[in-house]
């Protein structure tokens, strides 16, 4: 198709060269390619040869380098002044052109020498990526896979490591060269076309009753408290640490200046405590809830392992630019369990990835910025094993201001001795234990036809309940499904809510007043702490689907602020109490209550 399109061409106008080797026209496939739409896991050779549609992300690419397909050369000595040798590699090989040596002539037939003619030989521009499936996509405890694709002439240099994309091409064997021993083949996607889908992770197909019940829903005069209570419903208690991951999942407004500058929207959260108290369950929850979401661990991950790294090629020996977690995890969440654990060299190296949001690489001849625009849950132990409330925090944690302040909030999670709270506790788990199913959170073993296993598409949102979980005694809010509660978080993350001048106010006021109370036992409150309160009220105006950042959502945002300075559980308001119906059932069906 492109020969005759580019045959036509050059009938039509002579500023086309007549030459075949030359295509100024090329043809980019897209739409439906059937069941050939595949993630690099689900290439086998039953593909080979064929059309697919490979969906990924952008882990490694290399240097655009020139593809030589035809060289000219010029014989002073020989009768035959010019000759030309055109070039097929196993890529552009087919069943009647087979692949042909790379080597470049010296010699003609008869033994004359050949001078290379740089200037009149054709090249075309060549470059390798190397795109790996998607970290939501894999399958839970097994690597993610990884294929290498070939891109040239107009689609070199369009995609940097951490884009989303969707790659059109034929996949193809690559045969072993004739000095290896081993019968295995590579393999490589030849693309024809290439597509981002940045920005289509929250992509959700709402229908018109989805979004009317998602709205009536969010009326609920308790909706804080019942999504805030849905977050880990088997943990019991640390309801003001659940806000705050509830806003975290929202996230603030990312805003981009005209003069440069950019302000984050994404919302950073430390949580530091003694052990045994649900961190790292809470950072499961998140991992399991978010739709990008990526784990990892302070004693297992280094500087470039979060941020990128250049690393040499094993075929070419050429360097390569390799993501790091935090690139891949762009638009999404980063979970970092045991974060005192890194060590200080590592924890430098994501300074600028928490502020400004980007990865700026200077090596070996590459320098390139990346983005990374994910916000950061982390956990931690205190220096000391335990908590001391004798020593300002940052003795506590161990971590300089430099990175504590760029943490939205922190919270210090405390293994008290009360006994009202322990036996609240392990009523709880004992409870749990009884009435939820193994591999079940929130769904009692008396519930209804939900309880079946989640699946990729879709939900109904007219079918999904909102139940009470029967694990604790004293529940008296409902708890959200899985399903609905990821359907609520996605579609509120749509919202684009602008401050209001009432809300301006109480920011400017709040700020003022957070300067003057700060103590030598808290953080220092620094102007990054004005923008957390921005993007906690942003968040909160998300929560209420509203189209205004109001008061209420300033006043939210400085109870959850206050709470985590001056760690002061009065500011935090206690639940409604609410009369608990006889089965401890609410279906959430057009608002009708069963």
């Amino acid at each position: 198709m492109e020969k005759e399109i580019n045959r036509l061409a050059r009938n039509r106008s002579t500023k086309f060269s007549s030459s075949a080797i030359d295509a100024p026209f090329h043809i980019g496939l897209t739409g439906s390619v059937g069941a050939h739409l595949v993630s690099p896991r689900q290439l086998h050779t039953e593909l080979f040869t064929k059309l697919v549609c490979v969906e990924g992300i952008v882990t490694k690419t290399s240097l655009v380098r020139p593809k030589i397909l035809r060289s000219i050369h010029y014989c002073p000595e020989g009768r035959i002044k010019y000759y030309y040798k055109d070039y097929v590699d196993m890529l552009s090989a087919t069943d009647n052109i087979a692949p042909t040596s790379s080597v470049i002539p010296l010699t003609n037939n008869e033994q004359q020498t050949l001078e290379f003619e740089f200037g009149y030989s054709k090249y075309v521009n060549f470059q390798t990526i190397t795109i790996q499936e998607m970290p939501e996509r894999a399958p839970f405890g097994q690597l993610p896979r990884s294929i290498d694709v070939a891109l040239s002439y107009d689609l070199v240099d369009r995609l940097k490591p951490g884009d989303r994309v969707r790659v059109f091409g034929v996949y193809k064997p690559i045969a072993p060269t004739a000095s290896s021993l081993s019968g295995s083949f590579r393999s490589i996607v030849d693309a024809n076309n290439v597509q981002l889908l940045s920005g289509s992770i929250d992509a959700y197909n709402f229908t018109a009753s989805d979004i009317g019940l998602l709205r009536k829903f969010s009326r609920n005069p308790a909706l804080f408290d019942i999504l805030a209570g849905s977050i880990a419903p088997s943990i019991r208690g640390l309801e003001p640490v659940k806000r705050a991951l509830l806003l975290q999942m929202l996230g603030g407004k990312e805003q981009s200046l005209a003069n440069g500058i950019h302000l984050r929207g994404d919302i950073n959260i430390l949580l530091v405590g003694d052990p045994s108290c649900g961190k790292s369950q809470l950072l499961r929850f998140v991992l399991n809830t978010v739709p990008l979401a990526i784990n990892t661990t302070g004693r297992g991950s280094s500087g470039v392992g979060l941020t990128a790294a250049v690393v040499k090629d094993q075929e070419t020996g050429e360097r390569r630019l390799e993501a790091g977690a935090m690139v891949l995890a762009d638009g999404g969440v980063v979970c970092i369990d045991e974060f005192d654990k890194m060590s200080e060299t590592d924890r430098v190296a994501i300074h600028e990835v928490m502020e400004q949001q980007t990865v700026t690489i200077a090596k070996a001849g590459i320098h390139c910025s990346l983005n990374a625009r994910c916000s950061v849950l982390a956990a931690a132990n205190p220096v000391y094993g335990q908590y001391d409330t004798s020593k300002r925090p940052q003795e506590n944690v161990g971590l300089p201001d430099s990175l504590l302040s760029r943490f939205d909030l922190l919270f210090i999670v405390r293994d008290e001795m009360d006994a009202q709270v322990d036996r609240s506790i392990a009523s709880h788990v004992l409870q749990m234990h009884r009435y939820v199913r193994p591999g079940r959170e929130n769904v009692p073993e008396t519930g209804q036809g939900d309880a079946e296993e989640e699946e990729e598409h879709v939900p109904d949102l007219k079918e999904q309940y909102v139940k009470n979980f029967r694990g604790s005694s004293s529940s008296e809010l409902p708890v959200l499904t899985t399903d609905f509660f990821r359907a609520y978080v996605r579609f509120a993350r749509t919202r684009d809510p602008i401050l209001t001048d009432d809300a301006i106010k109480l920011l400017v006021d709040s700020y003022t007043e957070l300067r003057q109370k700060a103590d030598n036992k808290t953080l220092p409150v620094t102007a990054r702490m004005l923008e957390t309160l921005i993007r906690l009220s942003t968040a909160h105006a998300k929560m209420r689907l509203s189209q205004k950042v109001e008061r209420k959502d300033c006043e939210e945002a400085l109870r959850l602020v206050e709470f985590a300075l001056f760690n002061d559980a009065e500011v935090i308001k206690k639940k409604p109490r609410k009369k608990q119906t006889e089965d401890k059932e609410v279906v959430c069906r057009r608002g009708e209550k069963r």
